[in-house]
């Protein structure tokens, strides 16, 4: 009697840790940090693990040091982050402007030093971009960078720059870009304010030209032109799907299931910015819609 209670003890035990362990796999929690894009990628990559049987928690509004500490220390599962935030400030290594190089760079490094996996590289870069309105830009003929340091040099002291501080000093910033395409604004010409506020500067004809987020739902909302870069200075800040090894070897489908999102680009993502900043629409409703209307749910 006492050896068939110990079987039947084991089996009870066998089978409670079998379900708990099948439960656990189809749990998931995705992080995200303190800004609306971010808020649409951890809400889409939500709905399709839900749609795909998985029970989803979100932690979201994290900063970007906060973000990475929850996914080392295992409160996080996955999220999306940058190329450029993974090489520049978890990596301590040189920005990387290819983004295919940079996505190849941080993914190599980071799973060496610190076994975190980077997968599904999207075309959506929130990088530095250069800003005017349209009907000025193509007035002038500008349409890249390169055309706006030819202008410039052939105008001095004509058009005038919005940018807050940090870019007005960094190497990376104005000063970089600068040197790049052979052309300076002037010191004079150069207006230095709060990030956000050269947005209404640029609105209101105070500036000419202003330094953006490529991906920034100003940028739609006032239809400014992103001037291209067409000499590759700023570094890509590509987004990509980032989890532990830990995750990526025991959810691997989880992969498969957000490689749709690899097709989000910066033009697609600043409207879905635009339609929760501007629109002030919800979150979910945005997120639920362009998933519906891409088929990227079962039954779509």
């Amino acid at each position: 009697m006492k050896k068939l209670w110990i079987v039947v003890t084991a089996l009870i035990l066998s089978a409670f840790v079998l379900t708990a362990c099948g439960g656990d796999e189809k749990k998931v929690t995705v992080g995200a940090k303190n800004f609306t894009e971010q808020f649409l990628l951890a809400q889409m990559s939500t709905i399709m693990l839900e749609d795909n049987g998985y029970t989803v928690e979100e932690k979201s509004n994290l900063g970007s040091s906060a973000l990475r500490q929850a996914l080392t220390n295992g409160q996080v599962d996955v999220s999306w982050d940058y190329t450029g935030t993974g090489l520049v400030t978890y990596l301590g290594e040189e920005p990387i402007a290819d983004k295919q190089e940079a996505f190849e760079t941080v993914k190599k490094m980071d799973m060496e030093r610190n076994d975190v996996y980077w997968t599904n590289l999207s075309d959506v870069n929130n990088t530095y971009t250069l800003v005017m309105q349209q009907d000025q830009a193509e007035e002038l003929g500008i349409q890249s960078i390169s055309d706006l340091a030819t202008y410039i040099n052939e105008n001095p002291g004509e058009l005038k720059f919005g940018t807050d501080a940090e870019f007005a000093e960094r190497e990376d910033g104005l000063p970089g870009v600068e040197e790049l395409y052979g052309f300076e604004f002037g010191d004079e010409n150069v207006s230095e304010m709060t990030y956000g506020l050269q947005y209404d500067a640029i609105a209101n004809d105070e500036v000419d030209v202003a330094v953006g987020f490529s991906t920034d739902s100003r940028i739609e909302e006032l239809d400014l032109m992103n001037l291209e870069d067409d000499k590759s200075f700023f570094p890509s800040y590509n987004a990509a799907l980032v989890m532990t090894n830990e995750t990526h070897e025991n959810k691997s489908e989880i992969e498969e299931i957000l490689a749709p999102l690899t097709e989000l680009d910066s033009e697609t993502m600043r409207k879905l910015n635009y339609q929760v900043d501007v629109e002030e629409r919800s979150v979910r409703e945005v997120a639920e819609t362009f998933l519906s209307e891409n088929g990227y749910l079962s039954g779509e």
